[in-house]
């Protein structure tokens, strides 16, 4: 885990960023009161399959052959991780673990920076990052939209493969989508500004963020969105976790 500090920051993109959504604004001021606890890597399969074989989680994914240990668990509902993960983690470790809000997860993976990605602007260096859609995976995926780098990997990556961002966490960009806490709003006009969670609209859907080892550039900007159901599991998708200082 990393302590993140307390701050603010301005949440969502500037109506000028390449490759804007509509639902990554309005930009607004978000204050981030308590430092916080957050997962330096993405939960891995080790981690999950632990849960598993204590009787904690119900479901184990299967990995498509690219490996398990290290890797991030994909294949995993946000159902999965709330019904059955966090609480076996909450009650073998004693502590509260749970997902971070979305508005966390974007000051987290900021650390500090203003620019689309949080090592500043330009896509090029995404590579030394993130794992991306990119050359390597072009390979394979002959019609994907893809970086003109290359990372490495055509799937998912090992957790702690690319360079971290300023507070010291790794793949905010890239490797697996991860479930944040807030229910789905296709805006920000009502959103919270203390950094809970968003816990009205589309709550059936769950806001994803950090783009994917699947998607290209645009997708992999700090503001960038996504949705899916709640009972959603795919090769795309993970989670990290959080907790609150004190316990």
């Amino acid at each position: 885990m990393v302590v993140v500090p307390s701050g603010n920051f301005l949440m969502g993109s500037r109506p000028d960023e390449k490759g804007r959504l509509d639902n990554e604004g309005p930009q607004r001021k978000v204050t981030i009161a308590k430092s916080f606890a957050v997962g330096k890597f993405e939960v891995t399969f080790a981690e999950w399959d632990a849960c598993a074989s204590a009787g904690g989680c119900k479901y184990r994914p299967g990995d498509n052959g690219w490996g398990r240990d290290k890797r991030p668990v994909m294949r995993v509902s946000w159902d999965d991780i709330t019904k059955d993960y966090l609480p076996w983690l909450v009650l073998k470790t004693g502590k509260p673990y749970r997902l971070l809000t979305e508005a966390e997860w974007e000051y987290a993976a900021r650390a500090g920076s203003i620019t689309p990605f949080y090592f500043g602007s330009d896509e090029k260096e995404l590579c030394h990052y993130a794992n991306v859609a990119d050359r390597v995976g072009k390979e394979i995926y002959a019609d994907w939209k893809i970086a003109d780098c290359r990372d490495g990997y055509a799937n998912t990556a090992p957790v702690g493969s690319f360079k971290p961002n300023a507070f010291g966490l790794y793949d905010m960009h890239g490797n697996v989508l991860e479930w944040v806490q807030d229910c789905w709003n296709g805006n920000y006009s009502r959103a919270p500004s203390d950094g809970s969670a968003w816990a009205t609209g589309e709550c059936g859907m769950r806001v994803l963020r950090g783009g994917s080892w699947a998607r290209e550039p645009q997708y992999q900007r700090l503001a960038t969105r996504n949705k899916y159901q709640t009972n959603t599991r795919s090769f795309s998708i993970g989670f990290r976790v959080a907790r609150a200082l004190g316990f």
